[in-house]
């Protein structure tokens, strides 16, 4: 059969979706914007083709791309990290996961305490988490009370500094804010345990001790069922939190891009056979909800820089899948999510259908075509883009 590698730039859109006015995001434009504002050069992407799926200030098209190109549609309801993993794995949630605009309703939050034994809670509204440790982590510190709170996204978010509450029973209290708290009609798509250190004005969030409590995904999505058909899964980066731990044969969480990228080029030199599910998150978390497009350009290029050695590693049977889960756009004035089409590359431009892709109409097209090409037997919405 051959490896299929299915890398997701966390964040990366490519223009506002056509409902995007339901979701206040009319104009946003991740990749579009940071190539205005930023010029940012990405040669290789570029021969791959992704400047031919529209057209981009610093990013030009070419006429002979690596790989076939096109764009995706989200047709679930939402546009956080969950609702797009899941809808590429053939997930599409018919009611979107709730969200707490005005904060998580009052009993929720008592029953969250009683359960866990504290006295209260510090903020329950929508908040930057570095805002939100900065204006409530000095309290916190005092008064021992965990700070909780959500954003445009359906998360269920608590943080507490190391020093106060050991991150051990942050993980328990997030465990069992999933199991008891956060269920039937208040099912979040997440609970992040997100611990911090530092001292008053110089909090600092402890990025590679966050943890994310999945809703548990539904059985029919393509990871468990190529898992229960026999053939390897390998998670790398965030990707096993995102799907509750199930469905992999083989995981490694990762800090960050280098680190994300430098496993999978070692993984890469391994497997046979192997469903490779890649997100690399820096894009989305360190730059998109921070507004920080420079930043975001130069994880663009750190990725870019390492595409031929990625590859230089795919063998003939082999093939590469890469895309976003959302947008985030650095450029705007808003730090949450963004309701974008992403791109789609499909590498080698000869196991696709066609070069130009065109616009696909759900991200479950993803889930048919590594079904089909893994030889599963999943039944997904959404048309195949492989030659069969």
């Amino acid at each position: 059969m051959g490896n299929c590698y299915l890398i997701i730039i966390d964040g990366l859109g490519i223009g506002a979706q056509e409902d995007a006015h339901l979701y206040g995001d009319e104009g946003m434009d991740t990749l579009g914007h940071v190539s205005e504002q930023t010029g940012v050069e990405l040669p290789n992407l570029s021969k791959m083709g992704i400047g031919n799926i529209k057209a981009l200030a610093s990013i030009p098209s070419t006429d002979s791309p690596l790989a076939a190109y096109g764009k995706m549609r989200e047709v679930s309801g939402g546009k956080d990290s969950t609702t797009g993993h899941w809808e590429i794995a053939g997930i599409q949630l018919e009611k979107p996961f709730p969200t707490y605009p005005e904060g998580f309703p009052r009993y929720l939050i008592d029953e969250f305490c009683r359960k866990i034994g504290v006295d209260g809670v510090l903020c329950n509204q929508p908040y930057s988490g570095t805002e939100v440790i900065r204006c409530y982590g000095e309290e916190h510190t005092k008064t021992g009370k965990p700070i909780v709170y959500t954003s445009a996204d359906s998360v269920f978010q608590v943080a507490t500094h190391d020093k106060v509450t050991p991150i051990e029973k942050l993980y328990e209290w997030c465990e069992i804010a999933r199991e008891q708290i956060c269920v039937g009609k208040h099912e979040v798509g997440r609970v992040i345990a997100r611990p911090f250190n530092g001292e008053p004005g110089s909090f600092e969030r402890i990025s590679d001790k966050r943890h994310d409590f999945s809703a548990i995904p539904p059985k029919n999505n393509v990871v468990q069922l190529l898992y229960d058909s026999g053939v390897r899964t390998y998670s790398i980066g965030k990707i096993i939190d995102l799907f509750a731990e199930k469905g992999f044969t083989d995981f490694q969480r990762t800090k960050n891009n280098a680190e994300g990228i430098n496993v999978l080029l070692e993984v890469m030199d391994e497997v046979q056979d192997t469903f490779v599910f890649v997100n690399l998150i820096d894009t989305d978390q360190l730059y998109g909800h921070r507004l920080n497009p420079e930043g975001y350009a130069g994880s663009l290029e750190e990725f870019d820089q390492a595409l031929p050695d990625i590859l230089a590693k795919i063998k003939e049977d082999d093939l590469m899948i890469i895309t976003g889960d959302h947008g985030n756009d650095p450029c705007s004035t808003s730090t949450d999510h963004s309701r974008e089409f992403v791109p789609l590359l499909v590498y080698p431009v000869e196991k696709a259908k066609c070069e130009d892709l065109g616009t696909r109409e759900t991200f479950s097209d993803i889930a048919v075509s590594v079904s089909e090409f893994l030889g599963g037997t999943g039944k997904f919405p959404g048309s195949g883009f492989l030659k069969l």
